[in-house]
């Protein structure tokens, strides 16, 4: 399920800048999720591995739409206010990196899932919703895949994953405090600069 999970994630960033064009969250989800999926699937580049490709469309589109920093926060728990600014900088620009590589890596792995969206529940003036669809795939049980997206400004941010109830960002937490714990902030930002090394180079 992770893989297909990081797919999904995935797809639906690689075309973000359709965001600032829909009105409401839930309709950005649906228009961003149907163009990304008619795009892979058209694209035999992406189809046959070719993890630049993807990570050029994902530096490309998602960078402005996605809050990296609320994520690393959200990831690091209590530990995001021991570091400094520096630090907050260093780790957010090192847990982007692994995010858009990991999910990028994954991007190359689509199979012919779709998605079904569920009805929204949204009210005027509502700044942090959730938007819910479930992935689904053949012979397999749909997978409930929400994400969540708070208003900055008048544009809408996704600032966490959700699949089947598990946060994708602070599924990460027991792992960044238990660095922070042995080896320091800088510790942690190390541990991460060492594990995007490790993707680029192309190691699982």
């Amino acid at each position: 399920m992770k893989s297909l999970v990081s797919l999904l994630f995935g797809l639906f960033v690689v075309l973000t800048s359709s965001f600032a064009q829909e009105s409401s969250p839930d309709g950005m989800i649906r228009q961003v999720t149907d163009d990304v999926l008619t795009i892979v699937r058209q694209d035999t580049d992406i189809q046959s591995g070719n993890t630049r490709k993807a990570i050029e469309l994902v530096d490309a589109k998602v960078i402005p739409y996605f809050d990296f920093q609320r994520m690393t926060a959200l990831a690091m728990g209590r530990d995001w206010n021991k570091a400094t600014p520096e630090q907050r900088k260093r780790l957010s620009e090192e847990f982007k990196t692994l995010l858009v590589r990991t999910y990028s890596n994954a991007l190359t792995s689509y199979k012919n899932q779709t998605v079904s969206y569920k009805p929204s529940k949204l009210q005027a003036g509502d700044n942090d919703v959730i938007v819910r669809t479930e992935i689904v795939q053949p012979g397999s049980k749909a997978v409930p895949l929400d994400y969540a997206l708070a208003k900055e400004g008048d544009k809408w941010k996704v600032y966490d994953v959700i699949v089947a109830g598990v946060s994708l960002v602070t599924n990460y937490r027991d792992t960044f405090r238990q660095e922070v714990r042995n080896n320091g902030i800088d510790g942690l930002i190390q541990m991460l600069g060492n594990r995007n090394k490790q993707l680029e180079a192309g190691k699982k």
